[in-house]
């Protein structure tokens, strides 16, 4: 089906393909973007799609308009921050947090993810960026961990995220204050990568993108990105070791391994044939 056609089935974001880069974009400008449930869905079925299309090798993430996204649309009142879905029907049993399911399925992404933070990325607008691989921000871009403002708890995963990417002293700051963060304060404490004028933003992250798309092997991609992420939480190094081993005894004879040789020597672009949809070495059971 092609991009003009399968666009038909979306409404709240946009899915666009070019030299195997994705770029999903959030498109309720007149809302900032604001997440209501079909955008979550919605959403999810774009990175559903990018992740199991072998074509696609890394995928950007932006917002349309003036915002990247305001969050939850609370425009109908507190219960937009109530979750849509009912529990298991036990009591104690807590229906899911759509923010988590959502930072969930980017982390487990097989496909490297950029944000491209044009405007305020605000609540869950802010901590969907969390699990994405790098983040740039434009020099409109705003950061709001604001949760205990609205008088609620962080959602998303980001009381996991947000300290493995700037660390607990300053998680605790800004969760805590729930305050904005302009674009430098973010890029000191490292949230983001870089900030650009807004016009040069998206050239910049669709560059990133396909400067990954060019060069690095799709599977191996694939594999480096979870292990980078998984590594996080263990405790000991030969966690890595163990699965590093596992991995290079798979990739170390794979005919990617042989490109990736050859092509060095023979000083040209790479050519890699394996694809994550049917090459991918799952190192961790899931």
């Amino acid at each position: 089906m092609s991009d003009s056609a399968s666009q038909a089935a979306y409404e709240d974001v946009s899915y666009e393909l070019a030299g195997h880069v994705a770029t999903i974009t959030l498109r309720r400008p007149d809302r900032l973007n604001a997440f209501r449930a079909q955008t979550l869905r919605e959403f999810l079925a774009a990175l559903e799609r990018a992740d199991t299309d072998d074509e696609v090798r890394a995928v950007v993430v932006t917002g349309e308009g003036r915002a990247f996204s305001a969050g939850a649309d609370i425009s109908e009142g507190p219960q937009a921050f109530r979750p849509a879905e009912a529990g298991s029907g036990h009591e104690n049993t807590a229906p899911r947090d759509g923010g988590g399911i959502l930072a969930l399925r980017i982390f487990a992404m097989r496909k490297p993810m950029i944000a491209a933070v044009n405007g305020p990325a605000v609540g869950m607008g802010a901590t969907l960026t969390l699990p994405m691989d790098v983040r740039l921000a434009s020099t409109a871009a705003r950061f709001g961990f604001v949760f205990t403002r609205r008088g609620i708890i962080p959602e998303g995963c980001s009381s996991w995220f947000l300290p493995r990417v700037v660390g607990i002293g300053t998680a605790s700051e800004w969760m805590l204050t729930g305050r904005l963060v302009d674009a430098e304060e973010a890029l000191h404490a490292r949230l983001v990568r870089s900030v650009l004028e807004p016009a040069d933003l998206l050239p910049a992250a669709r560059a990133l993108a396909q400067e990954i798309s060019d060069h690095a092997a799709p599977v191996s991609a694939a594999m480096t990105r979870q292990l980078l992420w998984r590594m996080l939480a263990t405790t000991d190094p030969m966690d890595a070791h163990r699965a590093e081993s596992v991995g290079l005894a798979q990739r170390a004879r794979s005919a990617d391994a042989r490109e990736g040789v050859e092509s060095f020597l023979a000083k040209r672009a790479p050519r890699f044939g394996q694809r994550v949809g049917t090459d991918y070495v799952d190192l961790f059971g899931d």
